[in-house]
């Protein structure tokens, strides 16, 4: 079964939010670039080599159109999006070579790295950018003040220049960190049915359209369980809706415990569980389908000295043994699961290729 905090829409959520973070990264590229350009022409002290600023921003343009507009690695990544953080403190740090070194102007732009990263890349490559701006920081203090720069005194400012990246590197990734928590917990709640804790039916149907598609394309075999929890309605209306709560929930229990890690359940409806079954037979459903029923069939709980018990009619569909179209594979369990209800309940049956041809089994 698929466990809670293994979402179907967590990977299409998670290519949305690289494919966001990439674009911020190419806008936040072309203003490093922008400032860099402004500063040439409109230079707070002299700049050291003309040319060679020059020639990399220049560099650096090329390096922006190739890697992100010639489709060069054009699958989003994180990777790719940590690739374009080290470009970026390279251009700076070339930059700030050739206007002053550690006294230039521009050291400030370290931040937009630092913020960048802590936002799309998490605390622990924001440490390690981090790190790398310390040690280009540090090379170019050395070169100013070769051996002078283990003084205290000149040691001392120097740091007191990088503290504020150490500060807004440790606030910006716990922000972000805090931020991610909550878009974690949202997409939990909006998957997950309150009663039981199983996936609700939004995300079961996003499960299912997956797998719809990779079967038809590649002729894969699935199966569809559909499971509906009988005389809930009686349960409800003679001892209230709390006792039928608590049924649904021992129910759901008993579902979870006999199918497979690789198999995706979700409470589908008020008192419908529903079980996608990746590579499984009509056959082997079955197995899986009785298992079910004799154990719900043995699940009970008392309720005030009363036993408050109930059974599960169960449809059976699978593609392409007994269905010719993936699309119609949730569909026909249903039909089975009507059969198994107007057989007398407490039956599993399976929907068989011959139309509407039903094989009962007690």
């Amino acid at each position: 079964m698929l466990q809670v905090n293994k979402h179907p829409g967590t990977s299409s959520y998670e290519k949305e939010e690289l494919k966001g973070f990439s674009r911020s990264m190419a806008e936040l590229q072309w203003l490093l670039l922008i400032l860099v350009i402004l500063y040439f022409f409109i230079p707070i002290r002299p700049i050291d080599n003309h040319d060679g600023l020059i020639l990399t921003m220049v560099c650096y343009s090329g390096f922006v159109l190739l890697f992100r507009y010639l489709n060069f690695q054009a699958r989003e990544s994180s990777m790719k999006l940590a690739m374009e953080t080290w470009a970026m403190v390279s251009f700076i740090t070339i930059v700030l070579w050739y206007t002053g070194k550690v006294d230039s102007p521009l050291l400030n732009l370290y931040l937009l790295v630092i913020i960048a990263c802590a936002i799309t890349l998490g605390k622990i490559m924001t440490l390690l950018e981090v790190a790398l701006i310390a040690c280009c920081y540090l090379y170019m203090g050395y070169s100013t003040y070769s051996e002078a720069l283990f003084a205290p005194q000149t040691f001392t400012t120097l740091m007191a220049k990088f503290s504020p990246f150490l500060l807004v590197a440790y606030v910006t990734s716990m922000l972000a960190a805090d931020i991610l928590q909550a878009k974690k917990r949202i997409t939990l709640l909006s998957q997950t049915d309150d009663l039981t804790g199983l996936l609700n039916m939004r995300a079961f149907n996003l499960v299912l359209e997956k797998e719809i598609a990779r079967a038809a394309r590649y002729a894969q075999q699935f199966t569809v369980i559909m499971i509906d929890v009988d005389g809930l309605k009686n349960v409800n209306d003679r001892y209230g809706h709390t006792t039928g709560s608590r049924l649904i929930r021992i129910i759901a229990q008993s579902i979870k415990e006999c199918v497979r890690t690789s198999d995706v359940l979700a409470r589908y409806g008020g008192d419908e569980f529903v079980i996608m079954m990746a590579h499984t037979s009509t056959e082997h459903a079955r197995t899986a389908a009785e298992r079910i029923r004799t154990a719900v069939n043995n699940t009970a709980f008392d309720m005030k000295g009363v036993r408050i018990a109930s059974t599960v009619s169960v449809g059976i569909a699978s593609f392409p043994e007994c269905v010719q179209d993936a699309a119609e594979v949730l569909d026909k369990a249903d039909i089975a699961l009507y059969q198994s209800k107007q057989g007398g309940r407490n039956k599993v049956t399976y929907y068989d290729k011959a139309m509407e041809n039903i094989a009962v089994y007690a």
